[in-house]
């Protein structure tokens, strides 16, 4: 009797067991989490975090480096002083991989017969090399072609050279041109940038391209390599490669939620940073007194360009006036806090909520890559309307009413007040004082202002603008070549990390990244 009880009850559990398998899987799938999707879902939050990312680095890492602000400390640990924690770099090679590993899945489910959209490819291959070209220039030689396969157990990557990467985003950069030449739709919610336009990611696509090039043309072993090819983009096939036409063609993400946390577009400065934080970095001497002495519109606070024009910038004046202090200066000497930008509780064009802080790359930036490369004699057309064209677009990039027309008076006049009209009897390029490239990238370092770290990958090519150097500086006063490696990758992949420190000759701020060596 009891065994047949036992074998019933056995028999029962049994059964019951491989009846609870009866929908299991659609018990146990997470509702929240996407474990499959298709492009257009992965697209907008991959662009949203990468700009966050770049936003928020801009601004406590970039701007301390070119002088655009001075956040007062007597830590020896300043970044104005050319001087920063190890673990200062963790932050951007966090946020730039795993955004990578959703462009690249944009590129492969795109390519499944069910998903099959080339202007997808295409996109997901502009941003990819967008990113790429971040973590590079940023670091050197990092993880590139094993990158982002953590799903397949590729755990410890190898990191492959800054020549290898570049070689690579450059055909990226060919490939994405082709794709979009195709203008297969997309989903236009999906796109924060271009809202669906691929005749525009297009343009984007070889602005991108452009910089790269121009990148690398000091790199003697690529030099006549990257400068044929930028002579071939620009005059003898410009049908092949569209280029950016005006402002409204930009690459930006244009933040719709100005003080709400919940908007999925809200600037991150607002997210991110609390109103009392926002005010907390000084103004530098160097950015704030060149605005201040040419009248510029883009801190106008009286009637000149018209109401909507005022203060775009949102700068606040310091007692002084629209002043600043001296960057590099000694622990011990700190001086009074002058101009800082407003939060976005005290002013109605404070940057914190601005719509226009998500910038990619400009048309003003692509307008002075062109007068480089028309000043040095690489295409045809005038550098002088290039610069005057940057310089235009620029400021109308903040102050909407600014005339972008380089001949009609309201520029001409702004260009004799402030005093830089282009000067052919200038020299081309010179180490200390006036030349050519001197005024070229003192305006562009002004178009580049809060897009990530161009200020300072230009900088670290050109050795432009020229930069006041205080008496505090660390580092034997040297600009940091690179961040080093995150501290963590020397344990996670040793072997990996051994061999590129020893290919990059070092890991530190000073080793210098394969284009920046003669």
């Amino acid at each position: 009797m009891k065994r047949t009880i036992y074998i019933i009850t056995l028999l029962s559990f049994v059964s019951g067991f491989f009846a609870c398998d009866k929908g299991f899987d659609r018990e146990n799938t997470d509702p929240i989490n996407i474990i499959s999707s298709s492009p257009d879902k992965l697209l907008a939050p991959a662009l949203v975090n990468v700009l966050t990312g770049n936003m928020l680095r801009n601004r406590n890492f970039n701007n301390e480096l070119m002088q655009v602000t001075v956040t007062q400390s007597e830590d020896d640990f300043t970044v104005f002083r050319y001087n920063f924690r190890p673990n200062t770099a963790d932050y951007t090679w966090n946020i730039w991989y795993p955004e990578l590993t959703n462009f690249r899945d944009i590129y492969e489910i795109a390519s499944r017969p069910e998903y099959q959209n080339d202007s997808y490819k295409g996109i997901s291959l502009v941003c990819e090399a967008w990113v790429f070209s971040l973590l590079t220039d940023t670091y050197g030689d990092v993880p590139f072609k094993e990158a982002n396969q953590g799903k397949i157990g590729l755990v410890e990557p190898v990191f492959d050279s800054q020549k290898e990467i570049y070689t690579a985003l450059l055909a990226r950069l060919e490939e994405a041109n082709t794709l979009l030449t195709g203008n297969v739709p997309i989903d236009a919610a999906s796109d924060p940038i271009y809202k669906g336009d691929i005749g525009l990611w297009r343009k984007f696509c070889n602005g991108l391209h452009l910089r790269l090039l121009l990148r690398l043309s000091g790199k003697q072993e690529v030099a006549g390599i990257m400068i044929a090819k930028i002579k071939e983009m620009v005059d003898t096939n410009p049908s092949k490669y569209p280029l950016f036409t005006s402002n409204a063609e930009s690459a930006v993400l244009k933040w719709t939620g100005a003080t709400t946390t919940t908007d999925p577009y809200t600037n991150p400065y607002v997210i991110n940073l609390r109103e009392n934080d926002f005010t907390i970095p000084s103004m530098c001497n160097f950015f704030i007194l060149k605005l201040n002495d040419w009248n510029d519109p883009r801190i106008d606070i009286g009637a000149t360009y018209g109401a909507n024009a005022r203060n775009r910038l949102g700068i606040a004046a310091g007692t002084g006036g629209f002043i600043g202090i001296d960057s590099g200066y000694e622990p011990g000497s700190k001086e009074q806090k002058q101009s800082y930008f407003y939060s976005f509780g005290n002013s109605e064009f404070s940057i914190q909520k601005s719509p226009l802080t998500g910038i990619v790359m400009t048309y003003a930036e692509l307008q002075f890559i062109l007068a480089e490369a028309a000043a040095k004699g690489w295409i045809s057309g005038s550098a002088q309307t290039f610069y005057y064209t940057g310089i235009a677009s620029a400021i109308n990039y903040w102050v909407p009413n600014f005339s972008t027309n380089i001949s009609g008076t309201q520029f001409t006049g702004y260009i004799a007040n402030a005093g830089i009209a282009w000067d052919n009897n200038l020299p081309l390029n010179a180490a200390t004082g006036d030349s050519k490239m001197e005024r070229i990238h003192l305006q562009k370092y002004y178009s580049l202002f809060l897009t990530d770290f161009q200020q300072w990958f230009e900088y670290r090519r050109t050795g432009h603008p020229i930069l006041p150097k205080g008496e505090g500086l660390k580092n034997g006063g040297k600009m940091p070549a690179r961040m080093n490696y995150p501290v963590y990758v020397q344990s996670a992949n040793p072997t990996n990390y051994s061999k590129a420190v020893a290919n990059m000759g070092g890991d530190d701020m000073n080793t210098l990244v394969w284009w920046q060596k003669p």
